[in-house]
């Protein structure tokens, strides 16, 4: 008997743009980089990363285009209602989807297991080893 697959749910603040993910995220990263602080309002961005073939968008989405610190470009895609970034599409990743770990909402999501672009950490954010 086949084991079924997980499905993990994120959504915006008002559920009209919704992701069904399946299966585990293949790398949650934590961001330190000046355009996630930007995106989120916080000081770091968390997100997972499924393969583009597992993620199924639901409900209208605008998008945003800009430069990373890559130099990739990255489409964010964000609820036009209410404004929520869910997810975007890193170029430099064209395989993978980009969930922000905040819309799933689950405080049991799996942990970050690196973080990047550590050196515009706010000196006041500690990150557990």
């Amino acid at each position: 008997m086949k084991t079924p697959v997980q499905q993990r749910h994120a959504h915006c603040s008002c559920g009209a743009l919704s992701l069904i993910c399946a299966g585990d995220p293949v790398s949650v990263s934590l961001c330190h980089c000046r355009e996630c602080q930007r995106r989120t309002g916080s000081t770091y961005g968390i997100a997972a990363f499924f393969p583009r073939e597992n993620v199924r968008v639901q409900g209208r989405t605008a998008a945003y285009r800009r430069q990373a610190d890559s130099g990739y470009a990255v489409t964010q895609h964000f609820c036009p209602g209410c404004g929520s970034t869910v997810f975007w599409e890193p170029a430099r990743k064209p395989d993978m989807i980009a969930v922000a770990v905040g819309a799933f909402a689950d405080p049991d999501f799996p942990a970050p297991g690196n973080q990047v672009y550590a050196e515009h950490r706010h000196r006041w954010v500690t990150v557990p080893e």
